[in-house]
């Protein structure tokens, strides 16, 4: 194997490993639910993809053909977790949970039916 492949890998799981350490301080210590859910779905999502690069050129480097396996495990990553970030911080806002005084802003963009003030209407029902 060449010595800049090993070098480019290497790279990658030490930039992938100080992603997921990252992103674990900060599940650890930041304060509130909206703050912790920065670290699962950027910070340690990119450490990930990084191992799964890491790992996809390895194997093509011994093997001599590319695996394609970790590659779609790495974008169906990418494509999950802004989605679930996205669903949990709505379903925060749906339940009212609370944050901390250091977290500025209320959310004006939203419809009172989204925050639990009153029901949503069913369509089915004539409403609207």
């Amino acid at each position: 194997m060449p010595i800049i492949v090993e070098g480019v890998i290497s790279l990658l799981l030490i930039a992938g490993g100080m992603f997921v350490f990252i992103g674990s301080l900060g599940m650890a210590h930041l304060r509130d639910f909206y703050m912790r859910l920065h670290g699962p779905t950027k910070a340690t999502t990119l450490g990930i993809g990084c191992m799964l690069i890491a790992s996809m050129l390895y194997f093509w480097s011994v093997d001599g053909k590319p695996d394609i396996q970790e590659m779609l495990i790495t974008l169906f990553l990418f494509i999950t977790a802004p989605v679930s970030a996205h669903l949990l911080a709505k379903s925060g806002l749906h339940m009212r949970l609370k944050h901390s005084d250091k977290t500025q802003g209320k959310p004006l963009e939203l419809k009172a039916e989204e925050v639990g003030e009153k029901p949503v209407p069913h369509p089915d029902k004539g409403h609207g």
